[in-house]
C-alpha cells in the first residue's frame, strides 16, 4: 500500500518555522495536489517527503512505515523536477536508464522496463538523441520516463510544467493525467497554477504560510471555499468581495440590503463569482443599479467592470452582450450564489 501520512510535520530554518503542524493522509492511488502561492511551503513539504530536506518535527510514513531518517533512494519514491535535470552528454535512453544501471539492475530487466515507458510517453523515436536536440516538452517527458522506469510507490512532481508555454502545459497536463490513470500510482503534485490543480487533482491541499488552508476536491473548494483566502485564490477571474456591517440581521450600506447569515455580527465580507452576477438591461425585482467602467472581450465571454454604489464588481457575460463604458444597467446578486465570511477571522459563515 503506497499510502502517505504526515503527522504533525514541522520544518524550521533556525528560528523561522516554515511548516506548522502539518497533518495529511493520502490514500493509495490518489492524486493529491499541493496548491498555493510562492513561499507557502508546498515545495519544502514535497522535498521532505522525498528526503531532500530534513524534518524538524513530526512523523512521515509511506506504506505505514516511518521513513523520516531513510535515504531518498530507500523511500520508494521518484521525483520529477521543474528544471528536468537531464544529463546533457547522455542520450535519452541513457538518461532514462541511468538510475537502474547505477543500482546494478540486470540489462534484460532494464530493457523490459524501458519499452513500455517510452511507448507510453511517445519517446521511442528520440532514444538516441541528446537533450539539447529536444523541445522543452520532450525533455520533461524524458524526466517523467526516468521516474516511471523506477516503478516507485509514490510519484512526486515539483512544478513540472512551469517552464513550458501554455500550449505545451495543456498537452502535458493531459499526458500526466492519463499516465496516473494507467499506472494507478500514488502521486503528489506541487503547483501554484490553479488550472493544473483543478484539472489533475483527486484532492487539493490548499496551503498558505506553511499551513493547510483547506482540503477538498476541486469542486468542493471552488463551490464552497472555507476561508477568504481560499475564495480569493481559487477561481479565474477572481471572486468579487464586498464588506458590510451587520445591522439588525441584514447587510446594509445604503444601496444594498441583503440578509445576513444566521448569528453574524460585526463586519461581514460578501463574495460572489463574476459568472454569478446577473446583468440585466432593465430594472426588475431585487436588482441594483450599476455603471459600466470597462468591457473586456475574452472570446466566448466578456469581463465587465462595474461600479455599484461604493462597490467595484466584475461580471462575466456572454460575448454577444456588448456594453459601452458609462452605460447604466441593472444587476442581480442571487442569494444562493453568495458566500459570507467573517472579515476579522476570514472563516466562512454559512
Amino acid at each position: 500500500m503506497a499510502t502517505v501520512e504526515c503527522r504533525n510535520i514541522r520544518k524550521c530554518y533556525g528560528d523561522v518555522e516554515v511548516i506548522r503542524d502539518f497533518n495529511l493522509s493520502i490514500q493509495d492511488h490518489e492524486f493529491v495536489v499541493f496548491l498555493g502561492p510562492s513561499g507557502c511551503g508546498k515545495s519544502t513539504l514535497l522535498r521532505m517527503v522525498a528526503g531532500l530536506e530534513d524534518i524538524t518535527g513530526g512523523d512521515l510514513l509511506i506504506g505505514g512505515a516511518r521513513i523520516n531518517d531513510r535515504d531518498p533512494g530507500d523511500r520508494g519514491i521518484a521525483m520529477v523536477f521543474q528544471n528536468y535535470a537531464l544529463y546533457p552528454h547522455m542520450t535519452v535512453r541513457q538518461n532514462i536508464t541511468f538510475g537502474l544501471e547505477r543500482a546494478g539492475t540486470d540489462k534484460a530487466e532494464i530493457e523490459r522496463r524501458l519499452a513500455p515507458v517510452v511507448d507510453t510517453l511517445g519517446l521511442a523515436i528520440y532514444l538516441n538523441r541528446k537533450p539539447v536536440e529536444l523541445s522543452g516538452g520532450q525533455q520533461q517527458r524524458v524526466a517523467i520516463a526516468r521516474a516511471m522506469i523506477k516503478t516507485p510507490e509514490v510519484f512526486l512532481f515539483d512544478e513540472p510544467l512551469s517552464n513550458l508555454d501554455a500550449k505545451l502545459r495543456g498537452h502535458l497536463r493531459v499526458e500526466i493525467a492519463r499516465l496516473h490513470k494507467a499506472l494507478k500510482s500514488t502521486s503528489i503534485y506541487v503547483t501554484h497554477d490553479q488550472l493544473e490543480a483543478m484539472t489533475l487533482a483527486d484532492r487539493i491541499v490548499l496551503m498558505n504560510q506553511g499551513r493547510i488552508e483547506q482540503i477538498g476536491t476541486p469542486e468542493e473548494i471552488y463551490s464552497r471555499p472555507a476561508t477568504l483566502f481560499a475564495a480569493g485564490f481559487i477561481g479565474t477571474p477572481n471572486m468579487n468581495f464586498m464588506q458590510f456591517e451587520v445591522e439588525e440581521g441584514a447587510l446594509r450600506d445604503g444601496l444594498i440590503h441583503l440578509p445576513a447569515p444566521a448569528g453574524a455580527q460585526g463586519q461581514v465580507t460578501l463574495g460572489i463569482r463574476p459568472g454569478s452576477v446577473e446583468v440585466l438591461p432593465e430594472a426588475a425585482e431585487d436588482t441594483l443599479r450599476a455603471r459600466v467602467e470597462r468591457d473586456e472581450f475574452h472570446g466566448e465571454t466578456r469581463l465587465v467592470s462595474l461600479q455599484c454604489g461604493t462597490h467595484s464588481l466584475m461580471a462575466s457575460v456572454p460575448a454577444h452582450m456588448a456594453l459601452r463604458e458609462g452605460q447604466e444597467l441593472h444587476i442581480r446578486l442571487p442569494e444562493e450564489k453568495l458566500h459570507h465570511f467573517d472579515t476579522k477571522t476570514g472563516q466562512r459563515l454559512d
